[in-house]
């Protein structure tokens, strides 16, 4: 192989690891991925006390926990 073959091929390789293969999503990602997602009115959160889903215009919001009703945010 010629040398300039070579270079050809090394450019090609570079090219194809930073620009075009998929980098794996990680926790981190996912986890900064939700942190900007906003909650709708009708978004279902679930509750902490008995684990029932209400929607979150139904939720009861106490130090950034959801709570169902007031015997649940009591207890």
């Amino acid at each position: 192989m010629s040398p300039q073959w070579i270079l050809v091929v090394v450019l090609i390789a570079l090219v194809y690891f930073f620009f075009i293969k998929n980098k794996p999503i990680t926790d981190k990602d996912q986890k900064d991925k939700k942190r900007n997602e906003k909650l709708d009115e009708d978004d279902m959160v679930e509750c902490k006390k008995c684990g029932t889903y209400i929607t979150l215009n139904e939720a009861l919001l106490r130090d950034g926990q959801y709570f169902c009703s007031d015997e649940c945010l009591k207890a």
